[in-house]
């Protein structure tokens, strides 16, 4: 058969059924063979970028591959943002690239380019890759494409790029491919078993454990067993920003979100615990804060991550399991379980809760409270089956305040931090849940990135409740200006503003409501969920001087957040 249709039935055979491109010359015999061989939904998007962060979405909501495709050149060179951040994100995706014929390659040659759009993509995208395969032979096809879906799919999960030249996409081939290198998961029981036992003999004593789930949770499909796990213990969970969906907002086992601009009360029990369990994530300086010493002091870390380069990196002298966390959860459900006295330690937790909540750490503000409206936009979207965020305060805000319910993701860029990715995704996520409804939320900055994605949803028919948290400006380093650079806002209100989103989504056939008032919430929520199976655009606008409280003070302690409470009493402006 031909490379071409090898690679349609491939895909069917791995259950995947959506693929996300932008058509290109370089790629056109790939997509006239997907549509050809049928069973594929081939999702049109408006940029590669848009196309990227599509099949990210599709990953975390299917935990399998995500496929985008691309032509070569600006067409490859503009999916790079998405595969860098399904690689920091650890989300698995296959990237086909097209390029030119072989013939047309430089190959060794001193030249800059030979064949029009050439690109060595590959090179390029090395080091934000688990794999990257220049294709030079039909014959590669079939284990390349094998070995990319083990490699995305194994270990820790991440992005692969295949560059095919469009010759090479009309040959025929014959295959059978050797699959007796793949990696294969080694068997730890023993190391694990040990691990296990020192951790719960540490637990007995403990007064203040704490879990730290990431994604890695989700990744692995363990959200179950984490749950079964804190309830049987009673141990309390904070989660980071990728980990947010991993418990339910109102489990009474949750603590809250951590982090840079993570809830108060969260940090507090991070910083002050005695024995921290890390499952899924990997201690980055958003998480853990800068002063290192003093996150470390007074408390033993278990950590266990499938990758060995994340233990002891950063946070020294924890006690480490280098293993797929299903393994570990497979050997942790074979251990009798103690219920922990931990009353007092949930005490200590719930009084700073109560000294400053999160709707409460935002005062003096004109017009709408955002930490105050996410928790009635989580309220209202029980029909959401996924919520998506872009970067930057609308993201900080929904992590701090979303009621997330046990049947429903939050996705978002972290390790990247891509502005941009929140209507995507959106995209991404809602084909993959069989077009059920999802919520997009976006700063006006973000938005206007992949603003061009409204017409693939309104094509799609596909029910993407829109919401804007529009503060007229890039907020988060408007804010960052405020603290370091004497309010110079260069580039953030100066230079910059926003067009009127409701027409904008009134040119692309998408019904839309803006409010400004609080009192004009109720009515906005209603317009927004008034027909569940239409896309629908809501501009909620936000005063533009509403900072992102609280926010973790540079080079201090993580327990240490600004505006500091003792502030707080003496009246002060925040």
């Amino acid at each position: 058969m031909k490379v071409t249709t090898y690679i349609a039935q491939f895909l069917k055979e791995k259950g995947i059924d959506t693929v996300f491109e932008l058509q290109g010359g370089m790629i056109t015999r790939i997509i006239d063979a997907l549509h050809h061989e049928g069973g594929i939904n081939i999702v049109s998007m408006h940029h590669e970028q848009a196309a990227a962060f599509a099949a990210d979405a599709y990953a975390r909501v299917t935990n399998k591959p995500g496929i985008a495709l691309a032509t070569s050149g600006p067409g490859a060179t503009n999916l790079i943002t998405g595969i860098g951040s399904c690689y920091f994100d650890s989300v698995p995706a296959i990237f086909i690239t097209g390029q030119v014929n072989l013939n047309e390659q430089k190959g060794e040659s001193n030249t800059r380019q030979i064949g029009f759009q050439e690109t060595d993509i590959v090179s390029i995208v090395k080091h934000i890759t688990k794999a990257a395969y220049a294709i030079k032979s039909e014959q590669e096809i079939p284990c390349v494409f094998e070995e990319a879906y083990q490699i995305a799919m194994q270990g820790r999960p991440g992005p692969v790029v295949i560059d095919i030249p469009m010759n090479i996409q009309n040959l025929e081939i014959e295959f059978s491919p050797d699959l007796s290198k793949l990696q294969k998961n080694e068997n730890k029981e023993n190391k694990i078993t040990y691990f296990i036992a020192h951790l719960f003999s540490k637990l007995k004593s403990a007064k203040k454990p704490l879990v730290l789930a990431g994604r890695g949770i989700r990744g692995a499909g363990l959200t179950e067993q984490l749950i079964n796990f804190i309830e049987k213990t009673n141990l309390p969970v904070v989660t980071s920003l990728l980990g947010y969906d991993v418990i339910p907002y109102n489990h009474a086992n949750r603590v809250g979100f951590i982090g840079t601009y993570g809830n108060r009360w969260a940090n507090y029990a991070l910083g002050s615990c005695d024995l921290l369990i890390v499952l899924g994530s990997r201690l980055d300086n958003r998480q853990t804060g800068a002063d290192v010493v003093s996150f470390i002091a007074n408390k033993e870390i278990f950590h266990v991550d499938i990758e060995e380069s994340e233990l002891n990196n950063r946070i020294k002298g924890c006690q480490t399991l280098h293993t797929d966390l299903k393994q570990f959860f497979n050997e942790l459900n074979k251990t009798d379980f103690f219920r922990l006295d931990l009353t007092n330690w949930r005490i200590e937790i719930d009084k700073k809760y109560l000294e400053k909540k999160d709707i409460n750490e935002l005062k003096n503000i004109d017009g709408i409270n955002p930490n105050i409206f996410i928790h009635q936009l989580s309220q209202k979207s029980a029909l959401a089956k996924v919520i998506t965020t872009d970067v930057g305060n609308n993201q900080m805000w929904t992590c701090q305040s979303y009621e997330i319910n046990k049947n429903q993701l939050l996705l978002s860029s972290g390790g990247m931090g891509a502005m941009g990715y929140s209507l995507p995704a959106a995209i991404g996520a809602c084909i993959s849940s069989g077009n059920a409804p999802v919520v997009s939320i976006a700063g006006d900055g973000g938005f206007q990135i992949n603003i061009q994605e409204l017409q693939t949803i309104r094509r799609n028919n596909l029910p993407i409740k829109i919401v804007i948290l529009n503060n007229h400006c890039l907020g988060m380093i408007r804010q960052f200006q405020d603290s370091y650079f004497d309010s110079c806002y260069q580039s953030t209100v100066w230079g910059y503003n926003t067009p009127d989103f409701t027409k904008v989504a009134m040119a692309y056939g998408i019904e839309s409501f803006s409010i400004s008032k609080p009192e004009e919430v109720e009515a906005g929520l209603e317009k927004l969920w008034e027909d569940p199976t239409q896309p629908f655009l809501l501009n909620v606008s936000i005063d533009i001087h509403t900072n992102v409280f609280p926010k973790m003070m540079f080079g201090s302690p993580i327990t240490k957040m600004e505006p500091e409470i003792k502030d707080q009493n003496h009246n002060l402006h925040e």
